[in-house]
Protein backbone atom coordinates (compact mmCIF):
# COMPACT_ATOMS: atom_id res chain seq x y z
CA UNK A 1 0.00 0.00 0.00
CA UNK A 2 1.32 3.47 -1.34
CA UNK A 3 1.93 5.86 1.62
CA UNK A 4 -0.52 9.21 1.15
CA UNK A 5 1.44 11.61 -1.67
CA UNK A 6 3.47 8.37 -3.01
CA UNK A 7 3.40 7.38 -6.76
CA UNK A 8 -0.34 8.13 -6.85
CA UNK A 9 0.59 12.09 -6.39
CA UNK A 10 3.16 11.42 -9.73
CA UNK A 11 0.82 9.28 -11.90
CA UNK A 12 -2.79 11.34 -11.05
CA UNK A 13 -1.79 14.29 -12.86
CA UNK A 14 -0.38 12.62 -15.85
CA UNK A 15 -3.81 11.18 -16.03
CA UNK A 16 -5.59 14.30 -15.83
CA UNK A 17 -3.50 15.97 -18.46
CA UNK A 18 -4.90 13.60 -21.01
CA UNK A 19 -8.22 14.89 -20.10
CA UNK A 20 -9.16 17.71 -22.14
CA UNK A 21 -11.22 20.30 -20.26
CA UNK A 22 -14.99 20.21 -20.90
CA UNK A 23 -16.21 21.54 -24.02
CA UNK A 24 -18.52 24.78 -24.04
CA UNK A 25 -21.54 23.18 -25.48
CA UNK A 26 -24.38 24.65 -28.42
CA UNK A 27 -27.61 23.53 -29.17
CA UNK A 28 -27.44 20.35 -31.41
CA UNK A 29 -29.41 21.30 -34.61
CA UNK A 30 -31.67 17.72 -33.99
CA UNK A 31 -33.36 18.85 -30.61
CA UNK A 32 -33.32 22.79 -31.85
CA UNK A 33 -35.24 22.21 -35.24
CA UNK A 34 -37.67 19.77 -33.62
CA UNK A 35 -40.41 19.79 -37.20
CA UNK A 36 -44.11 18.42 -37.17
CA UNK A 37 -46.76 18.41 -39.44
CA UNK A 38 -47.85 22.16 -38.90
CA UNK A 39 -44.24 23.73 -38.77
CA UNK A 40 -42.96 26.06 -41.81
CA UNK A 41 -41.39 24.74 -44.42
CA UNK A 42 -39.52 25.74 -47.04
CA UNK A 43 -37.69 24.70 -50.32
CA UNK A 44 -33.55 24.40 -51.47
CA UNK A 45 -32.29 25.96 -53.90
CA UNK A 46 -30.47 24.04 -57.22
CA UNK A 47 -28.13 25.66 -59.10
CA UNK A 48 -27.51 23.08 -61.52
CA UNK A 49 -29.49 19.72 -62.62
CA UNK A 50 -26.32 17.90 -61.51
CA UNK A 51 -27.11 18.82 -58.10
CA UNK A 52 -30.69 18.09 -58.01
CA UNK A 53 -30.37 14.93 -59.75
CA UNK A 54 -27.82 13.44 -56.94
CA UNK A 55 -30.72 14.99 -54.68
CA UNK A 56 -33.53 13.50 -56.49
CA UNK A 57 -31.67 9.86 -55.72
CA UNK A 58 -31.66 10.41 -52.10
CA UNK A 59 -35.03 11.82 -51.51
CA UNK A 60 -36.56 9.33 -53.99
CA UNK A 61 -34.85 6.44 -52.02
CA UNK A 62 -36.32 7.80 -49.03
CA UNK A 63 -39.57 7.91 -49.89
CA UNK A 64 -39.60 3.85 -51.07
CA UNK A 65 -38.05 3.28 -47.57
CA UNK A 66 -40.92 5.34 -45.98
CA UNK A 67 -43.22 3.67 -48.24
CA UNK A 68 -41.68 0.37 -47.09
CA UNK A 69 -40.70 -0.60 -50.55
CA UNK A 70 -37.02 -1.97 -49.34
CA UNK A 71 -36.63 -4.78 -49.69
CA UNK A 72 -38.66 -5.18 -52.85
CA UNK A 73 -42.17 -7.23 -52.35
CA UNK A 74 -43.65 -9.36 -54.53
CA UNK A 75 -46.53 -8.82 -57.29
CA UNK A 76 -48.66 -11.86 -56.61
CA UNK A 77 -51.40 -12.38 -58.89
CA UNK A 78 -54.56 -9.57 -58.61
CA UNK A 79 -57.33 -11.90 -59.12
CA UNK A 80 -59.83 -9.31 -59.89
CA UNK A 81 -63.68 -9.94 -59.10
CA UNK A 82 -66.24 -8.00 -60.71
CA UNK A 83 -69.40 -7.77 -58.69
CA UNK A 84 -71.84 -5.98 -61.58
CA UNK A 85 -71.90 -3.69 -64.61
CA UNK A 86 -73.87 -0.50 -64.92
CA UNK A 87 -74.43 0.94 -68.17
CA UNK A 88 -74.88 4.74 -68.46
CA UNK A 89 -75.00 7.41 -70.79
CA UNK A 90 -71.56 7.28 -72.63
CA UNK A 91 -69.75 5.03 -70.02
CA UNK A 92 -69.94 1.96 -67.92
CA UNK A 93 -68.68 1.35 -64.87
CA UNK A 94 -67.89 -1.96 -63.21
CA UNK A 95 -67.22 -2.45 -59.48
CA UNK A 96 -64.15 -4.94 -59.36
CA UNK A 97 -62.09 -5.89 -56.25
CA UNK A 98 -58.25 -6.65 -56.36
CA UNK A 99 -56.01 -9.38 -54.51
CA UNK A 100 -53.27 -6.67 -54.24
CA UNK A 101 -51.71 -8.92 -51.38
CA UNK A 102 -52.92 -13.02 -50.92
CA UNK A 103 -55.80 -12.55 -48.97
CA UNK A 104 -56.38 -8.45 -48.84
CA UNK A 105 -58.81 -6.73 -51.11
CA UNK A 106 -59.18 -3.79 -52.48
CA UNK A 107 -62.37 -2.66 -53.32
CA UNK A 108 -62.92 0.47 -56.19
CA UNK A 109 -64.79 1.02 -59.41
CA UNK A 110 -63.71 0.85 -62.86
CA UNK A 111 -65.18 3.49 -65.34
CA UNK A 112 -64.42 2.81 -68.67
CA UNK A 113 -65.68 4.62 -71.88
CA UNK A 114 -68.66 3.75 -74.84
CA UNK A 115 -66.32 5.78 -77.60
CA UNK A 116 -65.60 2.37 -79.59
CA UNK A 117 -61.94 3.57 -79.66
CA UNK A 118 -59.54 0.49 -78.69
CA UNK A 119 -57.26 1.82 -76.80
CA UNK A 120 -57.38 4.96 -74.03
CA UNK A 121 -55.54 6.92 -71.37
CA UNK A 122 -56.15 5.36 -67.62
CA UNK A 123 -56.27 7.75 -64.55
CA UNK A 124 -55.42 6.19 -61.18
CA UNK A 125 -58.23 8.15 -58.57
CA UNK A 126 -57.18 7.98 -54.76
CA UNK A 127 -60.18 9.87 -52.80
CA UNK A 128 -59.15 11.84 -49.95
CA UNK A 129 -60.65 11.35 -45.97
CA UNK A 130 -64.63 12.46 -46.89
CA UNK A 131 -66.59 10.11 -45.03
CA UNK A 132 -67.80 8.08 -48.58
CA UNK A 133 -64.60 8.02 -49.42
CA UNK A 134 -64.47 6.97 -53.38
CA UNK A 135 -68.61 7.50 -53.81
CA UNK A 136 -69.06 11.05 -51.80
CA UNK A 137 -70.84 13.31 -53.78
CA UNK A 138 -71.40 16.81 -52.27
CA UNK A 139 -71.13 20.16 -53.47
CA UNK A 140 -67.20 20.61 -52.35
CA UNK A 141 -66.42 16.54 -53.81
CA UNK A 142 -67.39 13.96 -55.92
CA UNK A 143 -65.13 11.60 -57.16
CA UNK A 144 -68.66 9.72 -59.00
CA UNK A 145 -68.58 13.05 -60.87
CA UNK A 146 -65.32 13.25 -61.73
CA UNK A 147 -64.61 9.62 -62.85
CA UNK A 148 -68.38 9.40 -65.20
CA UNK A 149 -66.92 12.69 -66.74
CA UNK A 150 -63.20 12.06 -67.14
CA UNK A 151 -65.06 8.31 -68.92
CA UNK A 152 -67.40 10.30 -70.95
CA UNK A 153 -63.82 12.07 -72.47
CA UNK A 154 -62.45 9.15 -73.43
CA UNK A 155 -60.28 7.88 -70.04
CA UNK A 156 -60.40 4.63 -68.67
CA UNK A 157 -60.67 5.62 -64.76
CA UNK A 158 -60.26 3.52 -61.38
CA UNK A 159 -61.35 5.28 -57.98
CA UNK A 160 -60.22 2.86 -55.61
CA UNK A 161 -60.53 3.20 -51.31
CA UNK A 162 -57.96 3.86 -48.61
CA UNK A 163 -58.06 1.40 -46.33
CA UNK A 164 -60.17 1.26 -43.92
CA UNK A 165 -63.65 2.77 -45.97
CA UNK A 166 -66.53 1.03 -47.74
CA UNK A 167 -65.18 -2.52 -49.69
CA UNK A 168 -61.29 -2.28 -48.02
CA UNK A 169 -61.94 -3.04 -44.48
CA UNK A 170 -59.58 -6.22 -43.29
CA UNK A 171 -57.26 -3.26 -41.92
CA UNK A 172 -58.77 -0.34 -40.18
CA UNK A 173 -57.55 3.14 -41.07
CA UNK A 174 -55.63 3.96 -38.51
CA UNK A 175 -53.34 1.34 -37.44
CA UNK A 176 -49.57 1.02 -36.49
CA UNK A 177 -48.21 -0.41 -33.15
CA UNK A 178 -44.76 -0.23 -32.54
CA UNK A 179 -44.37 -4.04 -33.49
CA UNK A 180 -45.94 -3.39 -36.98
CA UNK A 181 -44.30 -0.34 -37.18
CA UNK A 182 -40.84 -2.15 -36.59
CA UNK A 183 -41.98 -3.73 -40.31
CA UNK A 184 -42.58 -1.46 -41.79
CA UNK A 185 -46.57 -1.93 -41.57
CA UNK A 186 -48.49 1.35 -41.56
CA UNK A 187 -51.65 2.82 -43.65
CA UNK A 188 -49.15 4.71 -46.10
CA UNK A 189 -47.28 1.29 -47.05
CA UNK A 190 -50.58 -0.25 -47.72
CA UNK A 191 -52.07 2.63 -49.51
CA UNK A 192 -48.67 3.39 -51.36
CA UNK A 193 -48.67 -0.68 -52.57
CA UNK A 194 -52.36 -0.52 -53.31
CA UNK A 195 -51.33 2.15 -55.63
CA UNK A 196 -48.95 0.00 -57.38
CA UNK A 197 -51.24 -2.79 -57.60
CA UNK A 198 -54.01 -0.57 -59.27
CA UNK A 199 -51.22 0.49 -61.41
CA UNK A 200 -50.54 -2.94 -62.91
CA UNK A 201 -54.20 -3.35 -63.10
CA UNK A 202 -55.08 -0.56 -65.31
CA UNK A 203 -52.19 -1.80 -67.71
CA UNK A 204 -53.15 -5.54 -67.76
CA UNK A 205 -56.50 -4.26 -69.31
CA UNK A 206 -56.90 -4.51 -73.11
CA UNK A 207 -58.43 -1.55 -73.24
CA UNK A 208 -55.86 0.55 -71.97
CA UNK A 209 -52.93 2.04 -73.09
CA UNK A 210 -50.23 1.31 -71.08
CA UNK A 211 -47.73 4.21 -72.46
CA UNK A 212 -50.72 7.11 -70.72
CA UNK A 213 -51.28 6.63 -66.91
CA UNK A 214 -52.14 9.94 -65.02
CA UNK A 215 -53.01 10.10 -61.52
CA UNK A 216 -54.92 12.35 -59.50
CA UNK A 217 -56.69 13.02 -56.04
CA UNK A 218 -57.55 15.89 -53.19
CA UNK A 219 -56.21 16.07 -49.83
CA UNK A 220 -55.72 13.02 -48.31
CA UNK A 221 -55.84 11.22 -52.05
CA UNK A 222 -53.50 14.42 -53.05
CA UNK A 223 -50.85 12.82 -51.20
CA UNK A 224 -51.20 9.00 -52.44
CA UNK A 225 -50.74 10.86 -55.90
CA UNK A 226 -47.17 12.20 -55.43
CA UNK A 227 -46.74 9.29 -53.35
CA UNK A 228 -47.20 7.13 -56.39
CA UNK A 229 -45.29 9.32 -58.75
CA UNK A 230 -42.49 9.82 -56.69
CA UNK A 231 -41.88 5.41 -56.50
CA UNK A 232 -43.21 4.64 -59.84
CA UNK A 233 -42.32 5.59 -62.86
CA UNK A 234 -44.94 4.03 -65.07
CA UNK A 235 -47.51 7.55 -63.92
CA UNK A 236 -47.03 10.15 -67.24
CA UNK A 237 -49.08 13.01 -65.74
CA UNK A 238 -50.13 13.95 -62.65
CA UNK A 239 -52.81 16.80 -60.48
CA UNK A 240 -52.73 16.52 -56.73
CA UNK A 241 -55.44 18.39 -55.74
CA UNK A 242 -55.40 20.63 -52.62
CA UNK A 243 -52.18 18.94 -50.89
CA UNK A 244 -48.87 20.66 -51.93
CA UNK A 245 -47.92 23.22 -49.45
CA UNK A 246 -44.95 24.77 -47.23
CA UNK A 247 -47.59 25.21 -44.44
CA UNK A 248 -49.15 21.54 -43.55
CA UNK A 249 -47.65 18.11 -44.90
CA UNK A 250 -50.85 16.13 -44.28
CA UNK A 251 -52.63 15.57 -40.78
CA UNK A 252 -53.51 11.58 -41.04
CA UNK A 253 -50.84 8.54 -40.56
CA UNK A 254 -51.91 7.57 -43.85
CA UNK A 255 -49.98 10.45 -44.95
CA UNK A 256 -47.37 10.44 -42.65
CA UNK A 257 -44.85 7.13 -42.46
CA UNK A 258 -42.00 7.46 -40.15
CA UNK A 259 -38.88 8.01 -42.12
CA UNK A 260 -40.88 10.15 -45.09
CA UNK A 261 -40.18 14.14 -44.34
CA UNK A 262 -36.91 13.98 -42.58
CA UNK A 263 -35.02 17.16 -44.21
CA UNK A 264 -37.77 17.41 -46.80
CA UNK A 265 -41.35 18.64 -47.15
CA UNK A 266 -44.17 17.71 -49.79
CA UNK A 267 -42.92 20.48 -52.16
CA UNK A 268 -39.84 18.68 -52.44
CA UNK A 269 -41.31 15.28 -53.08
CA UNK A 270 -43.55 16.50 -55.41
CA UNK A 271 -40.48 17.83 -57.55
CA UNK A 272 -39.42 14.45 -57.89
CA UNK A 273 -41.94 14.17 -60.60
CA UNK A 274 -40.44 17.14 -63.01
CA UNK A 275 -40.05 17.21 -66.02
CA UNK A 276 -43.27 15.04 -66.50
CA UNK A 277 -46.67 17.00 -66.79
CA UNK A 278 -48.01 18.32 -63.30
CA UNK A 279 -50.74 20.70 -62.85
CA UNK A 280 -50.96 21.81 -58.51
CA UNK A 281 -54.75 22.60 -57.97
CA UNK A 282 -54.83 24.73 -54.87
CA UNK A 283 -57.50 26.99 -53.13
CA UNK A 284 -57.67 30.35 -51.48
CA UNK A 285 -59.38 28.69 -48.42
CA UNK A 286 -56.79 26.18 -47.01
CA UNK A 287 -53.41 25.48 -46.40
CA UNK A 288 -52.66 25.60 -50.30
CA UNK A 289 -53.85 29.75 -49.98
CA UNK A 290 -49.96 30.60 -51.48
CA UNK A 291 -49.66 27.88 -53.75
CA UNK A 292 -49.41 30.23 -56.65
CA UNK A 293 -46.90 33.00 -55.24
CA UNK A 294 -44.88 30.24 -53.07
CA UNK A 295 -45.14 26.56 -53.58
CA UNK A 296 -45.58 26.61 -57.42
CA UNK A 297 -42.25 28.82 -58.19
CA UNK A 298 -40.29 26.82 -55.92
CA UNK A 299 -41.54 23.26 -58.04
CA UNK A 300 -41.14 25.32 -61.54
CA UNK A 301 -37.18 25.99 -60.10
CA UNK A 302 -36.70 22.39 -60.51
CA UNK A 303 -38.78 22.10 -63.95
CA UNK A 304 -36.48 25.29 -65.27
CA UNK A 305 -33.26 23.00 -64.74
CA UNK A 306 -34.68 20.26 -67.37
CA UNK A 307 -35.43 23.37 -69.42
CA UNK A 308 -39.05 22.33 -69.21
CA UNK A 309 -40.52 25.47 -67.14
CA UNK A 310 -43.95 25.23 -68.84
CA UNK A 311 -44.66 21.33 -67.70
CA UNK A 312 -45.43 22.27 -64.15
CA UNK A 313 -48.84 24.29 -64.03
CA UNK A 314 -50.99 26.03 -61.38
CA UNK A 315 -54.45 26.55 -61.07
CA UNK A 316 -55.98 28.26 -57.46
CA UNK A 317 -59.94 28.15 -56.67
CA UNK A 318 -61.23 30.77 -54.35
CA UNK A 319 -63.21 27.96 -52.46
CA UNK A 320 -62.47 26.32 -49.22
CA UNK A 321 -61.01 22.68 -48.99
CA UNK A 322 -62.78 20.83 -52.03
CA UNK A 323 -62.60 19.26 -54.90
CA UNK A 324 -65.24 20.74 -56.48
CA UNK A 325 -66.78 21.34 -60.22
CA UNK A 326 -64.45 24.07 -60.63
CA UNK A 327 -61.68 22.39 -59.73
CA UNK A 328 -62.16 18.97 -61.78
CA UNK A 329 -62.90 21.04 -64.85
CA UNK A 330 -59.32 22.28 -64.04
CA UNK A 331 -57.82 18.42 -63.84
CA UNK A 332 -60.12 18.05 -67.50
CA UNK A 333 -58.32 20.20 -69.21
CA UNK A 334 -55.25 19.35 -68.06
CA UNK A 335 -55.49 15.61 -68.85
CA UNK A 336 -57.07 16.19 -72.19
CA UNK A 337 -54.05 18.62 -72.87
CA UNK A 338 -51.40 15.99 -71.92
CA UNK A 339 -53.15 12.71 -73.60
CA UNK A 340 -55.31 13.64 -76.59
CA UNK A 341 -53.71 17.20 -76.75
CA UNK A 342 -56.82 18.62 -76.85
CA UNK A 343 -56.88 21.98 -76.68
CA UNK A 344 -60.38 23.41 -75.69
CA UNK A 345 -61.47 22.59 -71.80
CA UNK A 346 -64.12 20.26 -71.48
CA UNK A 347 -66.93 21.58 -69.08
CA UNK A 348 -68.28 18.78 -66.44
CA UNK A 349 -71.53 17.40 -67.62
CA UNK A 350 -74.36 15.96 -65.26
CA UNK A 351 -74.32 12.56 -64.98
CA UNK A 352 -76.56 9.93 -63.06
CA UNK A 353 -74.97 9.07 -59.55
CA UNK A 354 -76.28 5.89 -58.59
CA UNK A 355 -76.71 4.81 -54.89
CA UNK A 356 -73.89 3.30 -53.33
CA UNK A 357 -75.01 -0.69 -53.01
CA UNK A 358 -75.05 -0.33 -56.85
CA UNK A 359 -71.21 0.66 -56.27
CA UNK A 360 -70.25 -1.66 -53.57
CA UNK A 361 -69.05 -5.04 -53.99
CA UNK A 362 -70.16 -6.19 -50.17
CA UNK A 363 -69.89 -2.63 -48.15
CA UNK A 364 -71.35 -3.23 -44.83
CA UNK A 365 -71.51 -6.97 -45.21
CA UNK A 366 -69.08 -9.60 -44.94
CA UNK A 367 -66.95 -10.83 -48.05
CA UNK A 368 -68.48 -13.44 -50.17
CA UNK A 369 -67.91 -16.89 -49.00
CA UNK A 370 -65.81 -17.66 -51.40
CA UNK A 371 -63.37 -14.78 -50.95
CA UNK A 372 -64.06 -14.85 -47.29
CA UNK A 373 -62.07 -18.41 -46.58
CA UNK A 374 -59.77 -16.74 -48.37
CA UNK A 375 -59.09 -13.53 -46.75
CA UNK A 376 -56.43 -12.79 -43.77
CA UNK A 377 -57.09 -11.04 -40.52
CA UNK A 378 -54.84 -8.16 -39.31
CA UNK A 379 -52.22 -10.45 -38.03
CA UNK A 380 -52.34 -12.44 -40.95
CA UNK A 381 -51.48 -9.62 -43.66
CA UNK A 382 -48.96 -8.70 -40.86
CA UNK A 383 -47.39 -12.89 -41.12
CA UNK A 384 -47.82 -12.37 -44.93
CA UNK A 385 -45.84 -8.88 -45.09
CA UNK A 386 -43.49 -9.77 -42.52
CA UNK A 387 -42.27 -13.13 -44.36
CA UNK A 388 -41.56 -11.61 -47.70
CA UNK A 389 -39.17 -9.58 -45.82
CA UNK A 390 -37.67 -12.41 -44.56
CA UNK A 391 -37.68 -13.76 -47.51
CA UNK A 392 -35.97 -10.83 -49.51
CA UNK A 393 -33.20 -10.90 -47.14
CA UNK A 394 -32.04 -14.27 -46.69
CA UNK A 395 -31.63 -14.44 -50.81
CA UNK A 396 -30.36 -10.76 -51.03
CA UNK A 397 -26.35 -9.53 -51.63
CA UNK A 398 -24.33 -8.14 -48.76
CA UNK A 399 -24.30 -4.88 -50.95
CA UNK A 400 -28.18 -4.75 -51.10
CA UNK A 401 -28.72 -5.38 -47.33
CA UNK A 402 -26.13 -2.70 -46.45
CA UNK A 403 -28.26 0.05 -48.59
CA UNK A 404 -31.39 -1.32 -47.38
CA UNK A 405 -30.10 -1.13 -43.68
CA UNK A 406 -28.80 2.60 -44.06
CA UNK A 407 -32.15 3.80 -45.79
CA UNK A 408 -34.07 2.25 -42.64
CA UNK A 409 -32.07 4.13 -40.33
CA UNK A 410 -31.58 7.37 -42.43
CA UNK A 411 -27.79 6.97 -42.33
CA UNK A 412 -25.11 8.32 -44.06
CA UNK A 413 -21.26 7.94 -44.42
CA UNK A 414 -20.44 11.44 -44.41
CA UNK A 415 -17.87 13.35 -47.55
CA UNK A 416 -16.60 15.78 -44.80
CA UNK A 417 -16.60 16.18 -40.84
CA UNK A 418 -15.27 19.13 -39.35
CA UNK A 419 -14.52 20.10 -36.09
CA UNK A 420 -15.86 23.06 -33.97
CA UNK A 421 -13.27 24.20 -31.70
CA UNK A 422 -15.58 26.91 -29.71
CA UNK A 423 -17.61 23.82 -28.64
CA UNK A 424 -14.99 21.17 -28.73
CA UNK A 425 -17.58 18.89 -31.25
CA UNK A 426 -17.79 16.94 -34.44
CA UNK A 427 -20.33 17.87 -37.19
CA UNK A 428 -20.76 16.62 -40.63
CA UNK A 429 -20.44 19.92 -42.95
CA UNK A 430 -23.84 21.80 -42.74
CA UNK A 431 -26.15 19.96 -40.78
CA UNK A 432 -26.34 21.38 -37.57
CA UNK A 433 -25.12 18.87 -35.39
CA UNK A 434 -22.62 18.84 -32.09
CA UNK A 435 -21.18 15.74 -31.25
CA UNK A 436 -18.87 16.06 -28.06
CA UNK A 437 -15.45 14.30 -28.44
CA UNK A 438 -12.57 13.93 -26.83
CA UNK A 439 -9.00 12.83 -28.95
CA UNK A 440 -5.72 11.79 -27.23
CA UNK A 441 -3.39 11.57 -30.27
CA UNK A 442 -0.74 8.69 -29.87
CA UNK A 443 0.22 5.68 -32.81
CA UNK A 444 -0.58 2.61 -33.95
CA UNK A 445 -3.87 1.77 -34.91
CA UNK A 446 -6.60 4.04 -34.17
CA UNK A 447 -9.32 3.25 -31.27
CA UNK A 448 -12.97 4.62 -30.56
CA UNK A 449 -14.96 3.86 -27.79
CA UNK A 450 -18.45 4.28 -26.70
CA UNK A 451 -20.07 4.09 -23.60
CA UNK A 452 -23.95 4.81 -23.12
CA UNK A 453 -23.18 6.69 -19.89
CA UNK A 454 -21.18 9.20 -21.95
CA UNK A 455 -17.65 10.13 -22.16
CA UNK A 456 -16.79 10.74 -18.10
CA UNK A 457 -17.75 7.18 -17.81
CA UNK A 458 -15.80 6.30 -20.47
CA UNK A 459 -12.25 7.74 -18.99
CA UNK A 460 -12.88 5.09 -16.11
CA UNK A 461 -12.89 1.85 -18.71
CA UNK A 462 -10.15 -0.21 -18.21
CA UNK A 463 -10.34 -0.78 -21.91
CA UNK A 464 -9.47 3.01 -22.46
CA UNK A 465 -7.06 3.33 -19.81
CA UNK A 466 -5.04 0.05 -21.54
CA UNK A 467 -5.12 1.82 -24.76
CA UNK A 468 -3.94 5.07 -23.57
CA UNK A 469 -1.10 3.50 -21.77
CA UNK A 470 -0.24 1.88 -25.38
CA UNK A 471 -0.06 5.24 -26.70
CA UNK A 472 -2.62 4.70 -29.53
CA UNK A 473 -4.78 7.13 -30.89
CA UNK A 474 -8.21 6.72 -28.75
CA UNK A 475 -11.70 9.12 -29.66
CA UNK A 476 -14.31 9.13 -26.92
CA UNK A 477 -17.76 10.80 -28.11
CA UNK A 478 -21.02 11.63 -26.23
CA UNK A 479 -23.54 10.58 -29.28
CA UNK A 480 -26.81 12.10 -29.74
CA UNK A 481 -28.59 12.51 -26.04
CA UNK A 482 -25.41 11.02 -24.52
CA UNK A 483 -23.75 12.52 -21.87
CA UNK A 484 -22.71 16.08 -22.05
CA UNK A 485 -24.76 16.32 -25.43
CA UNK A 486 -28.18 15.53 -23.48
CA UNK A 487 -30.94 18.10 -24.15
CA UNK A 488 -34.24 18.88 -24.32
CA UNK A 489 -35.83 17.36 -27.32
CA UNK A 490 -40.10 17.89 -27.90
CA UNK A 491 -41.38 14.40 -29.20
CA UNK A 492 -45.13 15.08 -28.01
CA UNK A 493 -46.21 15.34 -31.83
CA UNK A 494 -47.65 11.80 -32.73
CA UNK A 495 -46.24 12.00 -36.18
CA UNK A 496 -42.78 13.07 -34.50
CA UNK A 497 -40.87 10.13 -36.12
CA UNK A 498 -41.89 11.21 -39.99
CA UNK A 499 -39.87 14.84 -39.74
CA UNK A 500 -37.27 13.58 -37.01
CA UNK A 501 -35.06 10.40 -36.85
CA UNK A 502 -34.88 8.26 -33.57
CA UNK A 503 -32.68 8.85 -30.88
CA UNK A 504 -30.98 5.05 -31.79
CA UNK A 505 -30.68 5.69 -35.78
CA UNK A 506 -29.31 9.50 -34.68
CA UNK A 507 -26.56 7.58 -32.18
CA UNK A 508 -25.46 5.18 -35.21
CA UNK A 509 -24.99 8.47 -37.46
CA UNK A 510 -22.08 9.92 -34.68
CA UNK A 511 -20.80 6.72 -34.60
CA UNK A 512 -20.29 6.73 -38.26
CA UNK A 513 -19.21 10.60 -38.09
CA UNK A 514 -16.69 9.57 -35.52
CA UNK A 515 -15.36 6.81 -37.57
CA UNK A 516 -15.05 9.16 -40.80
CA UNK A 517 -13.20 12.00 -38.53
CA UNK A 518 -10.92 9.86 -37.20
CA UNK A 519 -10.27 7.31 -40.38
CA UNK A 520 -9.56 11.15 -42.23
CA UNK A 521 -6.56 11.04 -39.53
CA UNK A 522 -5.58 7.98 -38.53
CA UNK A 523 -4.71 5.23 -40.99
CA UNK A 524 -5.01 1.83 -40.21
CA UNK A 525 -8.04 -0.08 -38.75
CA UNK A 526 -10.14 1.43 -36.42
CA UNK A 527 -10.63 -0.41 -33.32
CA UNK A 528 -14.59 -0.10 -31.68
CA UNK A 529 -15.23 -1.11 -28.31
CA UNK A 530 -18.33 -0.40 -26.62
CA UNK A 531 -20.26 -0.73 -22.78
CA UNK A 532 -23.93 -1.13 -22.01
CA UNK A 533 -26.13 -0.37 -24.85
CA UNK A 534 -23.70 1.61 -26.57
CA UNK A 535 -23.06 -2.09 -27.84
CA UNK A 536 -26.04 -1.96 -30.16
CA UNK A 537 -24.96 1.54 -31.95
CA UNK A 538 -21.33 -0.02 -32.16
CA UNK A 539 -22.47 -3.18 -33.78
CA UNK A 540 -24.71 -1.35 -36.43
CA UNK A 541 -22.10 1.46 -37.28
CA UNK A 542 -19.18 -1.26 -37.59
CA UNK A 543 -22.14 -3.02 -40.43
CA UNK A 544 -21.99 0.05 -42.19
CA UNK A 545 -18.36 1.71 -41.65
CA UNK A 546 -16.86 2.53 -45.33
CA UNK A 547 -13.34 2.16 -43.23
CA UNK A 548 -12.36 -1.13 -41.89
CA UNK A 549 -12.82 -1.52 -38.52
CA UNK A 550 -12.99 -4.28 -35.80
CA UNK A 551 -15.87 -4.70 -33.09
CA UNK A 552 -15.00 -7.99 -31.19
CA UNK A 553 -18.63 -8.75 -30.13
CA UNK A 554 -20.68 -12.48 -29.88
CA UNK A 555 -23.29 -12.73 -32.38
CA UNK A 556 -25.92 -14.06 -29.95
CA UNK A 557 -25.44 -11.24 -27.42
CA UNK A 558 -27.92 -9.20 -29.57
CA UNK A 559 -31.60 -10.43 -29.36
CA UNK A 560 -33.33 -10.08 -32.89
CA UNK A 561 -36.98 -10.09 -31.16
CA UNK A 562 -39.52 -7.58 -31.89
CA UNK A 563 -40.02 -7.20 -28.02
CA UNK A 564 -35.81 -6.60 -27.91
CA UNK A 565 -36.15 -3.96 -30.91
CA UNK A 566 -38.71 -2.07 -29.20
CA UNK A 567 -36.85 -2.04 -26.05
CA UNK A 568 -33.11 -1.96 -26.71
CA UNK A 569 -33.14 -0.21 -30.14
CA UNK A 570 -36.24 1.27 -31.96
CA UNK A 571 -36.45 2.35 -35.27
CA UNK A 572 -39.06 1.88 -37.34
CA UNK A 573 -39.29 -0.33 -40.54
CA UNK A 574 -35.67 -1.90 -39.07
CA UNK A 575 -36.83 -5.36 -39.34
CA UNK A 576 -37.71 -5.27 -42.81
CA UNK A 577 -33.92 -4.59 -43.38
CA UNK A 578 -33.75 -7.87 -41.15
CA UNK A 579 -33.01 -5.93 -38.16
CA UNK A 580 -30.20 -7.09 -35.85
CA UNK A 581 -29.22 -10.56 -38.08
CA UNK A 582 -28.45 -8.22 -41.14
CA UNK A 583 -26.00 -5.50 -38.95
CA UNK A 584 -24.40 -8.85 -37.67
CA UNK A 585 -24.02 -10.52 -40.68
CA UNK A 586 -22.47 -7.13 -42.55
CA UNK A 587 -20.04 -6.37 -39.32
CA UNK A 588 -18.87 -9.92 -39.52
CA UNK A 589 -17.81 -9.96 -42.55
CA UNK A 590 -15.56 -8.15 -44.89
CA UNK A 591 -15.95 -4.65 -45.48
CA UNK A 592 -16.26 -3.38 -48.95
Amino acid sequence: MYPLGGPLIIILPLLLACIPPSPVLARDRRNDVVRNVNSRMEMPTYETLVAWQRRRAQLRSQVRAAASLFPPRTHTPLNPRYFGKLDEDGYTVETVALETMPGFWLGGNLYRPKDGLKLHPAILHPHGHWKKGRLEDIPTYSSPRLAANLAKQGFVVFAYDMVGYNDTRQLPHDFGSEQELLWGFNPLAVQTWDSIRVLDFLQSLPDVDPEKIGVTGASGGGTQTFLLTSVDDRVKAAAPVNMVSFLMQGGCVCESAPGLRIGTNNVETVSLFAPKPLLLVSATGDWTKNVPREEFPAVQSVYRLFGQPQSVEVVQIDAPHNYNRESREAVYAFFNRVFYGRSAAPAETDVTVEPDEKMLAWGSHDLPEDLRAQAKSRAGILSWWQEEARQAVSSAHRSELRSWLSRVLGVHWPEHVTTIEATNSLSRVGMGEHIPYQFIDGKGDPALFLDSKGIASAWRSAKVQAWLKEKRPVLLIDAFQIGSAREPRDRKDGQFLTYNVSDDAARVQDVLTALRWLSARKHGRVEIDAVNSARWWAVFAAALSRTPVHFDFRPDEFKTTDDALITEFYVPGLQLAGGVGTAVQLASGPRR
